[in-house]
This record gives structure tokens, sequence and C-alpha cells, in this order.
């Protein structure tokens, strides 16, 4: 690819064209060889499959197996109800599935947002003559004409330009928009500046170009493909999620299979054990979880939403709380995206532009006057737009003087442009009768043509000594990563300047400014172990100089700066080698480059966010653990590639994201603990009808009616939990920790779940004894002494699961320090759990098609005792295991 280097003569023979463009008859040839300058779109797979894929994971399958068992022993055996049963456990597993499929789906449209890049319509040379066609019909060997604010069709290789400067942001990530130039700048293409590329944007000029790349056979269309080929990561949520799922529906599985065979082997016959099989499946699976596990992720991420960040896939909530590593753009993220005068050097005196008022003496004046009448910015709609250097040189200036007066007074009669080689701008304006030029531009290039320096509004010779200290003063500046211009004038007499004998004015120090809060975001990602890497396409002075005002680099420490040349060069192991360095930055960096460090760390095990906005970020993005993009400066490439977009482009604003991201994992594993606790006193009844001959203490739709219906909002109100300490003061979880622990399952199934179910057989035979019963006496499913003892058995779960949730809001913390009214979701979960426990139990339609039976006060009561034992031994639990704590600190 040497389309930079080779001469343009060259470049017309091997594009068969010339200055003259193509003629229509061989455009059309071209076309069918060259194809559309379009990017083609890789077909996603259809809605329907990602639906069913819904009913794929285990939970599905098993309430669907279980529906398939309660059809068959409908069929053996007709009207027991089982065809009920099976109707609600299929209607069960279609809402889940549903519920999950839109909470989870999002279209993939990354491929759609790089077409936008491309303008309509451009205009060309065809059959010698100048005319508009679409941009789709852009072949190579084609003549463009681009003008001040296009976009650029295709890669091209300029043949004419005035003035053009080229905004390569969204390719490159460099910031500054560069001035292009005929000639071959650098032997890399994308550093080139005879070189313009599909999707960017012309800043300012104009200029004219012959094209050599279109769709695909473009950078942009290099990132298109870098992108469809990069597969994105499953987040740590989603793997806890399917292990939960797995181990749960083991045990399910395990259970059902040996209660099935015991069933039988103790005489239950086919249909009873069945039916065996059937509840203890369902009794195993905690059908509420997934749709628990969303809401609750949408909650948070609705109030993230509220703090600027913008979350479009959920589960990339949690995965921010995961976070080991941020790799972070620089320019719009970290900074304000805006350059602005920092310093001001006049009369051997440095001034910090935001801290201190200029000296309102005549060679301040002076340097004013040369900002505002050297500049080519103009005023539109209040705001200053062109060139973004030249556009702050007005905004500061405007401080001092009426800017547009001056402009009106000193009328411009001559213009010398700013060129990469003379790396100079002249104006020449009529003060009265008087005509003087103004330059600005590199230091080194306006001292050389100047013999005074101006020092307290009088000139005077400019010695070698001056020099030098203008030289010194001009690297202080740049050591911070300010872009440093001279200026100077002289009166002359005619409007061809010669470039000699001015009078040196003085300094300006230009920066884009890091944003305010992000020095404190840094320390606290810092303070919770979490390492920021800056990964940037700009130049690694402005880089190093940026990561030490906001403390990714100490200041007393040296930056190890790695540039996109030396990365190109490091084998897999030297570049994780390097990654393990603190004070680390990547400068000068490519796409690919940028995807590669993203893989490394990953390899090394960490869980990696990136933030981008350009189009060379989106292989990045989409490869991230998670992917951050910019909502105001970003493209629409880098969002759609993106799982979360910052509204305000802010850095801060992802470190606010991380603590709600580490809180959503803790409250997901308390509501799991919740969920998982009635498993046992729904799978023990199944145990004691089977092993003692007892009547089945509770039902396959009651069973339900808990999982679903009122441990529901209560789950989700643990889902909103404050967190019970300063998580940013924590590192980050270990990669390998599991949402299911041993002490959970220990807590949920071996302790309190005992209590639960110790309290519903409780209420259970009170009842039972009380209205007569005798043990292996059999009951009919409609005896109301039965109807009563289930509706006993059920209220009793419902009662300990007040408790339940009281006691599962903290790990550690004592509910009387957290307070019990503190989370109002949970009370509002509790409230709503007792008026459907009342609906179920006393309203004459649930009695009939539910099989419960009114209570009286006493026999609803019976389990309060239980609950009250369940809170205590919580609370002991927690005593000992804060003391053990503090022991082992």
């Amino acid at each position: 690819m040497n389309e930079h280097k080779i001469s343009i003569e060259k470049l017309y023979k091997n594009l068969n064209s010339s200055e003259n463009g193509l003629t229509t008859k061989e455009a059309e040839k071209r076309l069918k060889i060259y194809g559309l300058n379009v990017i083609k779109i890789k077909r996603d797979k259809p809605l329907i499959i990602k639906f069913f894929k819904q009913f794929t994971n285990f939970f599905a399958v098993l309430l669907i197996v279980g529906a398939l068992l309660a059809f068959m022993a409908e069929y053996l055996s007709p009207g027991i109800g089982n065809l009920y049963i099976g109707m609600t456990l299929i209607i069960v597993v279609f809402l889940n599935s549903t519920f999950t499929f839109i909470q989870e789906h999002q279209s993939e449209k990354i491929q759609d947002s790089f077409k936008k890049m491309l303008p309509s319509t451009v205009e060309v040379i065809r059959d010698n003559k100048r005319q508009h066609i679409l941009t789709s019909n852009l072949i190579p060997g084609d003549i463009i004409y681009l003008f001040e604010g296009d976009k650029v069709p295709a890669d091209s290789r300029l043949i004419e330009h005035n003035s053009m400067k080229v905004d390569n942001s969204s390719i490159t990530g460099e910031s500054e928009p560069q001035l292009r130039h005929l000639e071959c700048t650098h032997d890399n293409i994308l550093e080139s500046r005879n070189i313009v590329f599909s999707g960017t944007l012309v800043q300012s000029g104009n200029g004219k170009a012959i094209v050599y790349g279109t769709g695909h056979n473009t950078e942009l269309g290099k990132i298109v493909e870098l992108t469809k080929t990069t597969k994105e990561v499953e987040t740590p949520l989603h793997k806890e999620i399917k292990y939960f799922i797995r181990v749960i529906s083991t045990i399910a599985i395990i259970f059902g299979f040996t209660f099935f065979i015991l069933g039988l082997f103790l005489g239950q016959g086919l249909i009873g054990s069945l039916i065996f099989g059937i509840g203890i499946l369902v009794a195993n699976v905690p059908e509420g979880l997934l749709p628990t596990v969303s809401l609750s992720l949408s909650m948070t991420a609705k109030k993230m939403a509220k703090k600027n960040a913008l979350v479009k896939h959920l589960e990339s909530v949690e995965t921010l709380g995961s976070t080991t590593v941020i790799c972070t753009d620089k320019t719009g993220t970290i900074t304000e995206n805006k350059m602005t005068v920092n310093t001001v050097m006049v009369n051997f005196v440095e001034e910090n532009a935001y801290e201190k008022e200029l000296e309102k003496n005549n060679s301040c004046s002076k340097l004013i006057n040369a900002m505002v009448l050297c500049n080519n910015s103009r005023l539109e709609n209040q705001t200053y737009v062109g060139d973004p250097t030249e556009s702050s040189l007005m905004e500061f200036s405007k401080k001092y003087i009426s800017e547009q007066k001056l402009i009106k007074k000193e009328k411009r009669v001559h213009e010398l442009p700013f060129d990469s080689k003379t790396k100079r701008m002249i104006t020449v304006n009529k003060s009265n009768d008087k005509l003087i030029a103004y330059m600005k531009g590199a230091p080194e290039v306006i001292l050389e043509k100047c013999d005074k320096i101006l020092i307290n509004g009088i000139p005077k010779a400019l010695s070698l000594k001056d020099k030098e200290s203008i030289h010194n003063f001009y690297e202080r500046f740049a050591s911070r990563g300010e872009r440093v211009l001279a200026f100077a004038y002289k009166y002359t007499q005619t409007e061809l300047v010669i470039e000699e004998n001015f009078i040196f004015i003085g300094l300006t120090g230009l920066i884009d400014p890091p944003r305010k809060e992000v020095p404190e975001a840094i320390a606290k990602c810092e303070r919770a172990g979490i390492k920021v890497i800056m990964i940037t396409g700009d130049y690694s002075l402005t880089a190093e100089a940026i990561a030490r005002q906001i403390g990714i680099i100490y200041k007393s420490q040296k930056a190890n700066i790695v540039t996109g040349f030396e990365l190109e060069k490091m084998s897999d192991k030297e570049l994780k080698n390097v990654l393990k360095k603190e004070n680390l930055i990547f400068a000068r960096t490519n796409p690919i480059q940028k995807l590669k460090i993203v893989q490394a760390l990953q390899a090394m095990g960490e869980i990696v966010t990136v933030t981008g906005d350009g189009v060379n970020d989106a292989p990045a993005l989409k490869n991230a653990d998670i992917g951050v993009s910019m909502g105001r400066s970003g493209t629409d490439v880098a969002r759609e590639a993106s799982n979360m977009i910052l509204l305000d482009d802010n850095f801060a604003t992802i470190v606010t994201a991380v603590e709600e991201g580490r809180a959503i994992y803790e409250n997901i594993r308390k509501f799991i603990s919740y969920i998982l606790t009635s498993n046992i006193p729904e799978i023990v009844p199944f145990i004691a009808f089977a092993l003692f001959g007892i009547p089945l203490p509770l039902t396959v739709v009651l069973i339900l009616l808990i999982d679903l219906g009122t441990d529901f909002v209560p789950a989700i109100g643990l889902g909103s939990e404050k967190l019970e300490s300063d998580v940013m003061n924590k590192k980050p979880r270990p990669k390998d920790e599991r949402l299911l622990t041993k002490h959970l399952l220990l807590k949920s199934y071996g302790l309190i779940g005992m209590l639960e179910a110790a309290a519903g057989f409780f209420s259970y035979f009170i009842i039972l004894f009380s209205g007569g019963w005798e043990w292996s006496q059999q009951l009919s499913l409609t005896n109301p002494l039965y109807l009563k003892a289930v509706t006993a058995f059920f209220a009793s779960i419902v009662i300990c699961q007040v408790a339940n949730v009281f006691i599962c809001r903290t790990s550690r913390q004592s509910i009387f320090t957290s307070g019990f009214f503190t989370n109002r979701v949970i009370l509002v979960g509790i409230i709503t759990e007792l008026v459907l426990l009342s609906m179920i139990v006393y309203l004459p339609v649930a009695n009939t098609f539910l099989g419960t039976h009114p209570l009286t006060l006493t026999e609803i009561c019976l389990p309060i005792p239980f609950a009250f034992l369940i809170f205590f031994v919580d609370e002991v639990r927690k005593f000992f295991l804060r003391r053990q704590n503090r022991f082992n600190m």
C-alpha cells in the first residue's frame, strides 16, 4: 500500500485515470468490478431464533420436562389436576422466556452505523465536467472535490488543496485537526498528510483528490471487518448465572430422579411417583430468579441513567463492579475536548490564564491584537467555529477586548496561510493609514524571523540570551503538554511582507484541560484496586502531561510510555510484561493495537473496561468486558459497539457506575439467598409424603405461587439494597469468586430453610391433629381439613419469608444498625406479600382455583414464633461472624 509514497503521475497510471477523471462509460465498467462504495452488513440471527434460544436454559428445560410429566400423569389418570399443573408450568416458562428476551434483546446496528459515516452525494469530474453523483457509485480513479464541513467519501490522495485541515480523530484518535499536504510526510499512510480517509471530516479549507480505495478497501472498511470478526465477551455475571443454573438444575435432577425411584420402591405407583418427581423438580427450581435478576439490573440501569451512564446491556451493570483495569481514551473523556489558552508569556513573565488577570500593558494589548487579527475563526450563533486552536484564541481574547470591533477597525488586506513547511501564518491589516503584519506559528520559526522583542510596549534588540530564555519558556510549556504558539508583528510598507525584522511579542500555551472531577475519580480507582491505563492516538508528551495532572502518573515517578511503533514490534509475552508495570501510557496507537492491548489484559485474567469515541475504538469497545462510549462527542459506530454510553463524556461517571456495579453483585447474592431459602420447605413436604405416607403438605401450584408471587417483590427490594460499607475501598472481587458459595447454600438450605420447614410442619400438624386426624389416615384432596392444613403450611413459608427478607438485607451487619425501614421497596414487598397471602387464604375464588381454605387468626399466627427464631438465630450468626472478622484483622 504505497499510494501516499509514489508520484501522482504513477498513481494516475496505476488507477488508469488522469486529472480529468473518468468517463461515465468507464465508471459503469469499474462499478461492476469494484462494487458499490458501501459497507456490507453481516446478517444477524432472526429474532425468532433469539427468542426460542431463551427456552434452552436449564431452568426452562426442567420446567418443560415437569410439564410433560404432568401431561403424562393426566393422560394416565385423568381428572386429578395434573393438566392444570402442566399448563401452569408451560405458562411460567413462556412468561419467563418472553420477559428475559425483552430485557436482553439489543439489535445489532454496528454495521448500519458505519454507513452513516459516509455522505450521500459527492462532487466529481465525469466526462470532463463537474457533477454530483451518489457516494455509493464512487470508484477508484474518480477525481473528487472536498469542501469545509464535508465528510470524506473514500480513501483518496490529494491533488490540490487550499489550507485544508482534516479531523482524523475518528480513524486515528489524533485530537488536533491536521493541515494537509501534497507530498508524502510519513512512511505510515495513516500519518501521511497527503491522504484523506473515508469517514473523516474536512475541518477547514478545500481540496481536490483522486480516489484509490472504496467500500471495504478503505481504512474505515478495515475497521468494519475487524469489528465483524471481534467476538463479544461473555459477562462475569452471565457466567455466574449459568453456573448457578447448572448447579441448582443438577440438584433438581438428582433429587427428582432419586425420589421418583424412591416413590416407585415405596409403592406409590407410577402416577404418585410422577407427581412426586414433578414436585421435587418444581420445588428446586427458583422460577422467579431470572426475572428478578433482570428487573434488579434494570432498576440499577435506570438509577445509573440519572447519573449520566446509559447502560445498553443489563448485565454490563454488574461487569463494571468486577472491573480490574480501565483502558481510557484521553481526549473528551479525561479532558474537556476543548482547546483553551492555559499560559501566556510576555515581558519574560509567565502567567496562568486561569488564575490571574493579564497585565494590561502595551505588550499584552499587542499580543491580544495578534491573537484576534492573525486568525481565521469566525463567529456563528455566539460561538466561534473553525480551527479549534484559533477558536480558543478568540474565546480567550474576548475577555479583554471587543474582538469584533478590532476586526472591523483593522481590516485584513492580505494573508499568507499556515503551511506545514513554513509553520507560520501571516496577515496584513490596515490600521488607519498604516499596514501592520501579524505572525503566529511555531516558536522556533517565529524567533528566526525576529530581531527585536517587545518589552513593556517598547521594541528592544533581541539578544541570544533573550532567545535562550524564550526557548526555556517554550520547553516548559511543552513539557506540560501545551501546544505552544509564538506571536510577532511589524509595520510594513506593502502587502507583500518580507519575512524578517519582526518584533517578538510573546508565547501562548494551549491545552485541552482535564476535567475537574477526574483526579478524584482516578484516586477512587486506586483505592478500589482498579488500574487505569491511558491509550491514546495523541502524542506521548501531551498524554504524559495530562496523565500527571490527573494522577495516572505520580509527579515524582517516571512514566512508562509505549508508542504504537514500539507496540507493533512487541510479542504477546513482551506486551504482557509491559502491562504489569505502573504509570503506563500507550500513545500514537491504531485500532488493531488498542484491541491487542485489551486482549492481552484479558488473557492475563483482567476484567477490562474500555472507553472510546471514534470509529477506531469500535473493535476494542466490542471485545472489552465492557465498552464505554461517549454520548456527546462519540461516533454512532462507537456507541453501537459499546455496552454503556456516557451522556456527559466524563471519566468520573465511569467510577460512579463502578460503585453501582459493585453494589448490584452483592444484592443479587442477597436475593439468591432469599429465594433459595424457600426451596427447603418446598422440597421437604414431598420427602415426608414419600417416606411417611402423610397427605402431601404442599401442592405444586402453591410452590409456584411462592416463587413467582409472594417472593417476587421482596426479592426485587433486596436488589435495590444500599451497600453495607464503602465498596470503593476494597479491591475488585476475585474472578473465581462464585455467586453461589458453600456458605450461602449452608445458610439457605441448612439453617434458615430448615427452620421454615419446621414452621410449616408445626402449623400443618397442629391443624390436622386438632381436626381429629390420625397418623396414616388418608385424606381426599377436597377434604376441608386437608385444604386448611395445606394452606397453613403455605402461610407459614410466606410469614417466615418476611423474617428472611430482613436478615438477607445484610451479610455481616446487624439489621438494628442498618435500620428496619431504610429500604422502602422491601417494605412495599412485605405489604404486597401479606396482601397476596390474605387473598389466597380468604378469597373464595382463590380457594376454589388454588385449593386453599380460610384460616382463623390463631391458625395463621402459628408460625410467628418461628419467624422470630429465624431473626434471632441469624443475628447470633452475624455477631460471631463480625467477631471472627475482628480477630482475623
